[in-house]
């Protein structure tokens, strides 16, 4: 990775001597403690990675230096509609503002001891050799995040029922969610669909309930897609009717966390009032370009204002986009991810798409806060998108399969830089969902 030095300018006047010698020896004493200090955090990686346990890594190799991925467009203006009371000390707080620092802790789970991972997810399993991106955890600007407690979590939710509602992505965090309740109890896999992609637990102790419903537009669609992702049509997407896979079951749920993602950029004719409205990338249809933006506007108006508007009053999270880390192509041209260590503040910015998305769910979570406060419906925002854009290093990358280079050192594998590793940086969303959670139940 590339680390830009700025060298302070000394010179600024060039007949104050002591000035300048003054500022040198500063220059130079800063320049001793950086090292010291780098050096320090060198060493103390090391040793982060003796402590792990459970986590089988049978060597470290970080590679070589990657140079960093074009910037396109910064990211849209500071929007901060959760500022929450940090439990501990009742202090005020923007959760999603901060930076990742080293944990020598590392993750609460191993990936040996969770049977919840999913093999593309199983980094370590898969052969991935190094292990440093375990070790680091979320720290927002001003206050402290308390670590997930999972047995707390449990406590609070005797008799409830919490779903995950949206793509792969959302079964990926209900997963890391899993591994680290599976710290107190074991959840007892009770109902899945064809595809398992939508499945249920029970933690029969606490009579908790945790689903995850795959619905990756949140909106009625027709799909034509086999298990590998090819196509044989254009996906038709109805923007005026929400999936009845997740709205049917809604009157059961008192948490969801509801996300919508990449999907959207996918070819798509719309239908909107029983008509073809027009479409996103239809070349050669002879139909309206309305853009991605169009449809993920529509969903999330018509998903905001059926959780706000119903007599149910669930406690609601809105999940905002998840940036992904291709470099050197997109997943389908050879794109890769072999970052090791988190960004920096300054070091990226996010791309267009992302921004676009992200902006959108910024504008109609505002505009529904309004109305879920009038209703009595507890509506947060789950801002993940920063603090996510920073962890190019936590994606499976070529270890989505099983030892991709046991044969070949130079095979050419498709890489996932979408997906979260578990462990991985996916569990400090759990992390903020819990603090939000409980400064919900205690405001």
């Amino acid at each position: 990775m590339r680390f830009d030095s700025n060298p302070l300018s000394l010179y600024k006047n060039k007949h104050n001597h002591v000035f300048v010698k003054f500022a040198v020896s500063f220059v130079l004493l800063g320049l001793a403690f950086r090292l010291f200090v780098s050096d320090s955090i060198r060493f103390s990686s090391v040793n982060f990675e003796s402590q792990q346990t459970q986590i089988h890594v049978e060597e470290t190799n970080t590679g070589p230096p990657v140079p960093s991925p074009p910037t396109i467009k910064p990211l849209s203006a500071d929007f901060h509609p959760n500022e929450t009371h940090i439990s501990s000390n009742q202090e005020k707080c923007d959760l999603f503002t901060g930076e990742w620092i080293p944990d020598p802790s590392g993750p609460i789970y191993g990936n040996v001891t969770c049977h919840a991972i999913e093999g593309h997810q199983n980094c370590m399993r898969n052969g991935r050799p190094d292990s440093g991106y375990l070790y680091w955890r979320w720290n927002p600007r001003d206050c402290e995040l308390p670590r997930f407690n999972p047995e707390r979590f449990l406590n609070f939710m005797r008799n409830k029922w919490w779903a995950f509602i949206g793509d792969s992505i959302s079964r990926n965090h209900v997963q890391s969610l899993l591994c680290i309740l599976s710290q107190v109890e074991q959840a007892v896999e009770v109902y899945h669909d064809e595809e398992y992609r939508s499945k249920r637990w029970q933690f029969p102790s606490y009579n908790f309930t945790l689903s995850v419903v795959w619905t990756p537009f949140l909106l009625k669609a027709e799909v034509f897609e086999d298990i590998n992702g090819v196509s044989s049509s254009e996906i038709r997407l109805y923007l005026d009717e929400l999936d009845t896979k997740w709205t049917e079951q809604y009157k059961n749920f008192d948490y969801v966390v509801i996300a919508g993602g990449k999907w959207f950029l996918k070819t798509a004719i719309y239908h909107e009032n029983n008509t073809v409205k027009g479409c996103h990338y239809c070349p050669g249809k002879n139909l309206t370009e309305l853009g991605f933006d169009y449809a993920y506007r529509k969903a999330l108006q018509l998903v905001l204002s059926f959780v706000t508007r119903l007599d149910r009053k669930a406690f609601v999270f809105l999940r905002t986009t998840t940036p992904d880390h291709f470099e050197n192509g997109e997943w389908f041209s050879g794109g890769t991810c072999n970052r090791s260590v988190p960004f920096k503040e300054g070091e990226v910015e996010m791309r267009d798409i992302d921004g676009i998305m992200r902006d959108i769910e910024l504008e109609e979570f505002g505009k529904a806060t309004g109305i879920g406060a009038e209703k009595g419906v507890t509506l947060k925002l789950l801002d993940t998108t920063s603090l996510s854009l920073l962890r190019p290093d936590g994606h499976p990358g070529p270890y989505r399969q099983f030892q991709p280079f046991a044969k070949d050192k130079n095979a050419k594998v498709q890489n996932d830089c979408l997906h979260w590793c578990l462990p991985g940086p996916i569990d400090s969303w759990n992390d903020l969902l819990m603090e939000m959670m409980v400064d919900g139940i205690n405001g």
